[in-house]
């Protein structure tokens, strides 16, 4: 059994194949073409967001079983295609998910408690204790706009505090002890702070629009560890500029590119992408929520494991 790996990931990951008996070859740097062009050799593929596996691709993997995503989603991939192929998809939202919660939760301390500012400030020797003074996170409504593994975790993580934490999803009875799931328009006429944990499908893309955000009861805060798309940003702007959203906590952006790796290829900066760099209500971090050092390896060990579950 062949597996082609096409993103670097932890050793472990390789490492752990080889164990299950797979020989594995590395390819990080032809293009999609010329992988193609051999696929047929292969039963398996690790892959992150290098680029999408389309209908063209599965087509021409002929002999493929699992398809690895080394991350949370497979939205880079034809799942629907790849299915009726016969080929096993296997995702690591277990990987990252604590990452990914504590990411969450330091963005609004950061925003609640005006850290990026008062660093800078300081930095310039400026001391404004009035102009920093912070909110206290107690007392508030958090809304999680998905509750699978991401937002799970983020829940857990609030349990420390004294909130309510209300969840809405497409799926239903999907609360627990840690959150009350509810409407979205319930959602909505209580939250303070809103959390995005949704994948990027049809319909989370552009999801928190105007007419959105305009449907929430309260001037609230926004925190995007999710997907870049679910938010258009030039009405995020808007409302930051009309003080509905008071604040926003941005690890993905709807600008970046699929494969997650850039963002601009060149200087033509969107005007409202100027605006949340200069704005001293927004912390932005280059979609790293889920990247650390050991959601790395949990990753890679989730899809070892997945892989042995099913096939060894």
């Amino acid at each position: 059994m062949k597996v082609l790996l096409l993103d670097t990931n932890h050793p472990l990951l390789q490492a752990g194949l080889e164990y299950l008996g797979y020989h594995c070859d590395e390819d990080y740097s032809s293009s999609k073409a010329q992988i193609e062009e051999k696929i047929s050799q292969y039963d398996g593929i690790i892959i992150r967001s290098r680029f999408s596996i389309d209908t063209n691709f599965i087509d021409k993997a002929v002999n493929l079983k699992f398809i690895g995503r080394v991350g949370a989603g497979l939205e880079n991939i034809d799942t629907d295609y790849a299915e009726t192929k016969g080929v096993f998809l296997i995702s690591a939202p277990e990987g990252n998910r604590n990452a990914v919660g504590e990411h969450s939760l330091g963005m609004l301390l950061s925003l609640f408690n005006k850290l990026n500012k008062a660093d800078k400030e300081v930095r310039q020797g400026k001391w404004l204790r009035e102009d920093n003074r912070g909110l206290e996170l107690d007392g508030k409504t958090i809304g999680l706009i998905g509750y699978g593994n991401m937002g799970k975790a983020f829940a857990k993580k609030l349990g420390g505090f004294d909130v309510d934490i209300l969840c809405h999803d497409i799926k239903p009875n999907v609360g627990d002890k840690h959150c009350t799931q509810v409407s979205l328009e319930v959602l909505q006429s209580k939250a303070d702070v809103l959390s995005l944990h949704t994948p990027e499908t049809p319909l989370t893309t552009h999801m928190v629009n105007a007419n959105f955000i305009n449907s929430f009861s309260k001037p609230f805060w926004l925190i995007n560890t999710a997907r870049g798309k679910s938010v258009v940003t030039k009405d995020l702007v808007e409302a930051l500029q009309t003080g509905k959203i008071l604040g926003a906590g941005l690890d993905v952006l709807e600008y970046e590119k699929s494969s997650f790796e850039n963002l601009f290829t060149n200087n033509n900066l969107p005007e409202a992408f100027h605006y949340l760099i200069k704005s001293e209500q927004v912390i932005l971090s280059p979609h790293v929520a889920g990247w650390t050092v050991e959601s790395n390896e949990k990753l890679a060990q989730t899809i070892v494991d997945k892989v042995k579950a099913k096939f060894c």
